[in-house]
């Protein structure tokens, strides 16, 4: 088990503690929602997050387990789900990358009344897309996902992929004490104004570190979510070539990942296709080496020793079926650009913005972040004025310019947007996301339809820069 002497260590040795600590277990129970309603119950509860025979750490679930339960939907089938709010604190839920009616997308104030303790909420939605997606609060984001509130929901395409299994690997991170508890701490300074909460001690399916039994010849979809606070990851594997094929739950053009890493960033999903071409009873590392020096092992492929299942890859199509997305019409494209500005700088200062155009200003009331100038802090509230209005049906061509030091995935709301270019080269693959990462002095062009009316969120998803001020809100009429 890794410890932390002190909420307030340096982020160096929080990642060098995750070293030992992966895993590849087993998907939480699946909840098939074909017809009728299911309920799901927020309340405290129980995990051993070092393994069976650690320390029993407090935390807040889903239905008792942490991740929640797998949600399968179906493509346009409709969905009732009830959620139970077990806690002492107001809730709610957000559907992270489906595109939905506003007033089921799960931000207080603005799109919903916040769920009470003791009572309950309805969502009713339909999904138009299949894919990869998942689900968290978005009251108290913070404390809520970093005590364990997320759960992968699927959205299964009309026929099935020709693969011989598929895996879910929702990957988390705990700030944990010696002792297996959850380190105080939430919403420091520093954390805020920084690279975010990033905790010590990692997890795959709400478990340590297991080998994932493998078979030679054997094709895997593997499903890749990553419900960090802060914690970013590249995840390479040896001696195997990841194809991908879907992002944020959108299929793209079949490609290699550049450089043989997948890099997810806090929200982000990569659907995978891997070719098991190792030998019977071989070893590969699936590592984590974002962080420069601090590469860890996540988890080991481990090869059965039978004869393999097939002496070649698959004879059959990899490429996803297409989802419905409007595409945008980029010659009559309306222009708006959001700035990314303050954190952190040299000297230990935060980044002075220009004055006070909004809610706060960098540096005071909490506030460590602006967009446009503007420091919108918290979750959501009743109120929020939109940085820009459009009408529906109209194609919005928007630029995000990140001006500050720090990486900052942009989660846009109710929508997934085409991925035009970065630092004005192309982006290739035809990609759509709906949380887009941007590195420090990124500049990003990506358009989207604006078909979906009401007044929707777009922030980082490192949930400190969030609740800190990098969050916006934008109207469609």
């Amino acid at each position: 088990m890794n410890s932390v002497s002190s909420p307030f260590i340096t982020r160096r040795k929080f990642l060098l503690a995750a070293a030992s600590i992966a895993a590849s277990a087993p998907i939480r129970p699946a909840l098939a929602l074909a017809t009728g309603e299911h309920r799901i119950r927020v309340a405290p509860g129980q995990a051993r997050l070092t393994g069976p025979d650690g320390p029993r750490t407090p935390v807040w679930a889903y239905d008792g387990t942490v991740p929640g339960p797998t949600l399968r939907l179906r493509q346009g089938q409709p969905a009732r789900i009830v959620v139970e709010n077990g806690l002492d604190e107001d809730t709610t839920v957000h559907w992270h990358g489906i595109r939905l009616a506003n007033a089921m997308d799960g931000v207080p104030g603005l799109t919903q009344p916040p769920i009470r303790p003791g009572e309950n909420f309805l969502y009713e939605f339909t999904p138009p897309d299949a894919g990869t997606f998942w689900y968290h609060p978005h009251a108290d984001s913070l404390v809520q996902l970093g005590r364990g509130l997320a759960g992968a929901l699927i959205v299964e395409e009309a026929e099935p992929v020709a693969v011989d299994r598929e895996l879910l690997w929702l990957l988390q991170d705990w700030r944990l004490t010696k002792d297996g508890q959850i380190a105080a701490g939430f919403g420091n300074m520093m954390d805020a104004a920084m690279s975010g909460r990033v905790g010590n001690v990692v997890t795959v399916n709400g478990a340590p570190p297991a080998d994932l039994t493998v078979k030679a010849g054997e094709r895997v979809r593997l499903r890749l979510a990553n419900a960090s606070l802060a914690r970013i990851m590249a995840l390479r594997f040896e001696g195997h070539r990841p194809v991908i094929v879907a992002i944020d739950g959108q299929p793209c053009d079949p490609h290699e990942p550049e450089g043989g890493r997948l890099v997810l960033a806090p929200a982000m999903r990569i659907d995978v296709v891997l070719d098991m071409q190792g030998d019977p009873g071989s070893r590969h590392a699936v590592i984590d080496d974002y962080y420069d020096g601090l590469a860890y092992t996540l988890t080991t492929l481990a090869y059965d020793a039978g004869a393999p299942l097939r002496d070649h890859p698959l004879d059959a199509p990899i490429r996803l079926p297409g989802n419905p997305l409007p595409g945008p019409d980029l010659a009559e494209a309306e222009r708006q650009e959001i700035v990314l500005q303050g954190g952190m700088m040299g000297g230990g200062k935060l980044a002075g913005i220009g004055g006070m155009m909004g809610m706060a200003m960098p540096g005071m009331n909490g506030a460590a972040w602006a967009i446009n100038g503007m420091s919108m802090t918290g979750d959501g509230h009743a109120g929020m004025a939109p940085q820009f209005t459009l009408s529906r049906g109209a194609t919005c061509r928007l630029t995000m310019r990140n001006e500050t030091a720090w990486w900052h995935p942009m989660h846009v709301h109710g929508f997934s947007l085409s991925v035009l270019s970065r630092n004005g080269s192309p982006v290739p693959h035809r990609q759509w996301q709906d949380t887009v990462l941007l590195a420090p002095k990124d500049t990003i062009e990506c358009a989207f339809v604006a078909d979906n009316p009401g007044d929707w969120m777009l922030h980082c998803h490192v949930a400190d820069h969030q609740m800190a001020g990098l969050m916006t809100v934008f109207r469609v009429t």
